[in-house]
């Protein structure tokens, strides 16, 4: 990292250096002349101040880790009360397709209680081995002793690579974890490639989905990415069994916790659209919100679900959970109806791994139209009640 270090010995006045910045970045305290958070990086106090008061020095780079020691993925397994999350599954997929590139184990890391069943179903996804810490002080998340025991397996293991789903869990776990190692963790990744000297290539949008940043962590191992829900592809179950258990001991003392969980409550079941097979979703060509009831109709007509665009949501239309996109939800359904979206990136980078797509749009240069399987130019308040017709029609026909 480039910093600017300031030589007092040099300086005889203090205020030619504050005057020459133009951020306000210089400044005189009881300690002296220091640079604060406003610094940009001009370096015009080290061009135009008393020359060697200010310098550009770089910071030594950490020799790179010895990757030999470091071998194959780990998969963290995110369940509740039993039920491992789909996520899961979809991440075993990955590692395991970035396993063939280096010829290298998939593993799963299992935490819980009374784990047994859940650890041989990982072995029907053709997990090499699955990691199990089975104590009752894990049986329920906790945070400290869940960052023990997965630190715990990173330092006996070694694995080069982890991936976490970004659920409530993972966003908690991952970067807690990613501290305790002195390592980097990149979030809500969307691309994961594995190179074959093992270095993770991470792909995220960034800056609104206006940019993909493409990171690595080349010195560090682990190298750490969360990901969210539909945006992997989940291997076939086996009938058959492959790979290992193998029960991983820990100090239970490093299980303790300073929170104490009086109560747990269930909230009530709610529909969520990463899990709908047809979704209709509203963009800014809704007028009013009283309009959302035909799309409402066609959506229960298709045995689907309603979603929406980031306006609605942020004009009180529909909740945060019905959103599509970067800052909403990631969705793959078997099809999906956009009424009215013109389709920006931070949309179809949510949902453009549909099965099929309809657009609907008066506009028939919308953005939306290079995604869509189907489009249709027009007003959708003509389309969207032909089509409801055209359902009844059909399910009449079937009676």
């Amino acid at each position: 990292m480039t910093k600017l270090v300031i030589h007092p010995e040099l300086i005889e006045d203090p205020q030619i250096l504050i005057d020459i910045c133009p951020f306000g970045a210089m400044e005189l305290t009881d300690e002296g002349l220091s640079i604060n958070a406003a610094c940009k990086m001009c370096k015009l106090c080290v061009r135009k101040g008393p020359k060697g008061a200010v310098t550009v020095e770089e910071d030594a780079v950490k020799p790179s880790v010895d990757k030999s020691l470091w071998k194959g993925t780990a998969v963290y397994v995110d369940h509740v009360d039993g039920v491992i999350h789909p996520v899961t599954y979809e991440l075993i997929g990955k590692a395991r397709e970035m396993a063939e590139v280096i010829h290298q184990p998939v593993y799963a890391l299992l935490l819980g209680n009374n784990v047994e069943k859940q650890a041989h179903e990982l072995l029907h996804y053709g997990v090499d081995e699955v990691h199990v810490y089975d104590y009752p002080q894990l049986a329920r998340f906790e945070i400290e002793p869940y960052t023990a025991a997965f630190t715990d397996f990173i330092e006996k293991v070694h694995p080069s690579s982890i991936l976490t789903g970004a659920t409530t869990v993972g966003r908690q776990l991952a970067p807690r974890v990613a501290a305790r190692m002195k390592t980097g963790l990149t979030a809500d990744c969307t691309i994961l490639k594995m190179e074959e000297n093992t270095d993770l290539s991470q792909i995220r949008p960034a800056f609104g989905g206006n940019i993909m940043a493409h990171i690595k962590t080349p010195n560090n191992r682990p190298q750490m990415a969360t990901v969210r829900y539909k945006i992997m592809n989940a291997p076939e179950w086996s009938e058959e069994e492959s790979g290992t258990i193998i029960e991983q001991s820990i100090d239970p003392k490093k299980l303790t916790s300073h929170v104490e969980v009086l109560d747990i409550v269930k909230k009530p079941k709610e529909k969520m659209i990463e899990n709908a097979d047809v979704l209709v979703v509203a963009g800014r060509g809704i007028k009013k919100p009283e309009d959302l009831a035909m799309l409402e109709e066609l959506a229960e007509l298709l045995g689907g679900q309603i979603a929406c665009t980031r306006p609605l949501v942020e004009a009180g239309v529909l909740p945060a959970n019905c959103q599509i996109g970067l800052s909403g939800r990631t969705v793959r359904p078997k099809l999906i109806i956009t009424c009215g979206v013109s389709g920006a990136i931070q949309f179809t980078a949510g949902m453009n791994n549909a099965e099929t797509i309809v657009a609907i749009n008066t506009d028939a240069s919308a953005p939306i139209f290079k995604t869509a399987s189907y489009g249709l130019v027009g007003d959708l308040y003509d389309v969207i009640p032909e089509l409801i017709s055209k359902v009844k029609e059909q399910r009449k026909a079937y009676v």
